[in-house]
């Protein structure tokens, strides 16, 4: 976003706008007195709630002029920004902050702070409230336009969450050992081709290609990068509540999906108990159908709703029971009692990828060859195979 000086300048020149800020610097001795906390987090936030946008610190907005920043107050600046990121607003904005030099009135290079700001996945709360960005100012949300921004962040009609780009990612994030496992005879053979067809890459608002959310889900080691609560927290509890003291066992599974699901399962199978008669040959009944078991993180992972910020799949093992806490409400079409007798996709490109993706878990009994077959089954197999092994309905 406005790499080059003279971009800059020629911005700056013509003043504030939609994708550009401007703000003078004031301090109080070695400290950051102006702008403030709170009209500095209102101003980024609003930024990142409408689209790419780039703030200039040490530019006076009125005048335009670069009035710059001392050097050696450069570093109690870029920490003011970032601490306003990370704690002042909700949930956190990416940016990038770079040190630059730019001519004053008398062509003296001196010191300015240019942070991008990167379209945001999701929708930012300041202390001000729900801010966006129109012209050179920034305007509170009204209740309609809010709720407007949370769907079209959360699930577009046009283009899924799943299917959007992010704008902070590079394509060299995703790895082609773990893609590649997508290609079949007929794929082309040019990577970008064949990563678009399968919408793991897709164009951004400036024509570069960016990694899909279920592009760096499915074929990406660092999605956590950009996707920070895309994990599933396991953890065993001895006895039949959740606390810390009695915790025996606990893993934070991360990972593509494909793998995040072998692990949770291997994590279940791993501390649930087996029981074991002679009769007179050894026989053993495991304490959960691990098929059962499958189709539930199957399900939970297929169909969170990752536009959830600072959520994340939760499996609680206990003595006498399993829960899996996956983030999303069920689709406003379905209930409770539906659930086995319907099928509802949150994320259809998720889906269709995990149904190309082998099952490859050692012992496993279920019949099925990928990870999802999408027709539904899950539910039942859940309900069917806990029943015929406990008796139990769960």
């Amino acid at each position: 976003m406005l790499d080059s000086v003279q971009e800059l300048l020629e911005k700056i020149r013509l003043g504030e706008d939609n994708s550009l800020a401007l703000k003078q610097v004031f301090f109080r001795g070695d400290k950051v007195s102006d702008p403030s906390r709170a009209d500095l987090a209102d101003e980024i936030a609003a930024i990142a709630n409408s689209g790419d946008g780039v703030l200039v610190l040490g530019v006076e907005d009125k005048t335009r002029q670069v009035i710059g920043i001392p050097v050696e107050k450069l570093d109690a600046v870029e920490s003011y920004v970032r601490e306003i990121c990370n704690d002042t607003i909700k949930p956190p904005v990416v940016i990038n902050i770079f040190r630059i030099n730019l001519p004053d009135e008398t062509g003296k290079l001196i010191p300015v702070l240019k942070v991008d700001i990167p379209r945001s996945l999701f929708v930012h709360q300041s202390q001000g409230g729900y801010f966006y960005r129109q012209g050179s100012s920034k305007r509170l949300m009204q209740p309609d336009f809010l709720a407007r921004l949370f769907q079209q962040r959360s699930q577009t009609r046009i283009i899924r969450f799943d299917e959007q780009f992010v704008s902070n990612a590079e394509i060299g994030c995703l790895s082609e050992e773990l893609w590649s496992k997508f290609k079949t005879d007929l794929s082309p053979e040019k990577p970008e081709v064949f990563l678009s067809k399968l919408k793991l890459i897709s164009k951004d608002d400036e024509n570069i290609l960016r990694p899909t959310v279920a592009g760096l889900l499915v074929a990406s080691d660092s999605h956590l990068e950009y996707l920070p609560n895309a994990f599933i927290q396991a953890v065993y509890y001895r006895g039949t509540e959740r606390n810390a003291n009695y915790q025996i066992d606990a893993k934070d599974i991360t990972g593509p999906l494909d793998q995040q699901i072998r692990e949770a399962c291997n994590f279940v199978r791993r501390n649930m108990k087996v029981f074991a008669i002679k009769r007179p040959g050894r026989e053993e009944t495991a304490q959960y159908s691990i098929n059962a078991i499958f189709e539930a993180i199957v399900n939970a992972v297929a169909h969170r709703d990752y536009s959830i910020y600072g959520s994340k799949i939760r499996l609680h093992m206990f003595s006498d029971r399993i829960e899996l806490f996956s983030p999303g409400m069920i689709p406003n079409t379905m209930t409770i009692e539906s659930l086995s007798l319907r099928q509802s996709t949150r994320n259809e490109l998720i889906t269709s990828l995990l149904a190309r993706c082998p099952v490859n878990i050692d012992n496993f009994s279920a019949k099925r060859q990928f990870m999802m077959d999408k027709r539904g089954e899950g539910v039942p197999i859940i309900l069917s195979s806990s029943e015929e092994l406990s008796g139990v309905k769960p």
